[in-house]
């Protein structure tokens, strides 16, 4: 699968998949990262593509050393079922 890239410029975190991007959008402020939104394209769905991405933007968050504020379902429910991340959350 490919690397999660973080959009700087449209403010959102990305993964290529096929002919597609899964995207999950997210605002700053000065230590956290609040994640508002995730889109993966439906025809995508069903085969694990939100949570990669969702992984790999908690991975890019941890190694620029902010916190992270779930601010849409899909993502409060992965930090709940990967404790692992418990220490981003703000």
């Amino acid at each position: 699968m490919n690397q999660v890239r973080d959009n700087k410029s449209q403010h959102r975190f990305e993964l290529d998949v096929e002919d597609a991007i899964a995207f999950a959008n997210y605002r700053l402020s000065p230590d956290t990262v609040i994640i508002t939104h995730t889109e993966t394209p439906s025809a995508l769905r069903g085969r694990g593509i939100a949570s990669e991405l969702v992984k790999g933007a908690l991975n890019i968050i941890r190694a620029d050393g902010l916190k992270v504020v779930a601010g849409c379902g899909f993502v409060v429910d992965y930090l709940h079922k990967h404790p692992e991340y418990a220490d981003l959350e703000r």
